[in-house]
Parts: structure tokens; C-alpha cells; sequence
């Protein structure tokens, strides 16, 4: 089994930058995509964004393209979710997910692809 943390969420004001982390432990071999979704108070959760384990393919959600940045350290089993000019409708509970599948440009985005969940970090953006 895989076993995620995440860390790096807090409060920021409009236009500001988070950076959020993934670590993971345990079978970390059977990791093939790493991804984050977010749910806000009252909605559901929504994909943001998945890279391949060797970090050559990306993915994101229209509503965040050209604002974050998702990325892997080789060196380590940790993904990162760099959020730029953040608004307030970014404001969620941000959690890391990875899938031991290959990712389709169709299910990506697809939560019930993912088989491993952390516990979620809260970013929140005041307006």
C-alpha cells in the first residue's frame, strides 16, 4: 500500500502563491501517476492536476492552467503543486491521490482512478 502526506497549505490573500507537498511512503514502485484534487465547502471534489511518476506527462484542469505548476523530485517519492495568483475561489481542501495505472488522457481526471488518498491540506485565499 501506498501512504500520502501532504503539507504546505495555510491562508493567503488574492493574487499571493502556496506550494503544496506530497510525500509518499510504503509501495511507492507501484506508483505510476500522482495526482491533486480539491473540494470546497458544499462541492464536490474536482480534479487539478496529475503528472506521470517520471514527471514527462502532465495534466490540468482548465481553471488553473497557466497558474500552478505540478511537478516531481525524482530524487525522493514527493510531488508538488506550486499555486501562483491564487483567487478565492481556490480556496479547498487540496489532496494528493496516486493510481498504479497508466492515465488516459480520458480518465485522468477521474477520481475513482486513484487508489491511494492523503488527508488533505486547506489552502484557503481571502479575497
Amino acid at each position: 500500500q501506498v501512504q500520502l502526506v501532504e503539507s504546505g497549505g495555510g491562508l493567503v490573500q488574492a493574487g499571493g502563491s502556496l506550494r503544496l507537498s506530497c510525500a509518499a511512503s510504503g509501495r511507492t514502485s507501484s506508483i505510476y501517476y500522482m495526482g491533486w484534487f480539491r473540494q470546497a465547502p458544499g462541492k464536490e471534489r474536482e480534479f487539478v492536476a496529475a503528472i506521470s511518476w517520471t514527471g514527462r506527462i502532465t495534466y490540468y484542469t482548465d481553471s488553473v492552467k497557466g497558474r500552478f505548476t505540478i511537478s516531481r523530485d525524482n530524487t525522493k517519492p514527493t510531488m508538488y503543486l506550486r499555486m501562483n495568483n491564487l483567487k478565492p475561489e481556490d480556496t479547498a481542501a487540496y489532496y494528493c491521490a496516486t493510481s498504479n495505472e497508466t492515465l488516459s488522457g480520458t480518465n485522468y481526471p477521474i477520481s475513482s482512478e486513484y487508489n491511494a488518498w492523503g488527508q488533505g491540506t486547506q489552502g484557503t485565499v481571502s479575497s
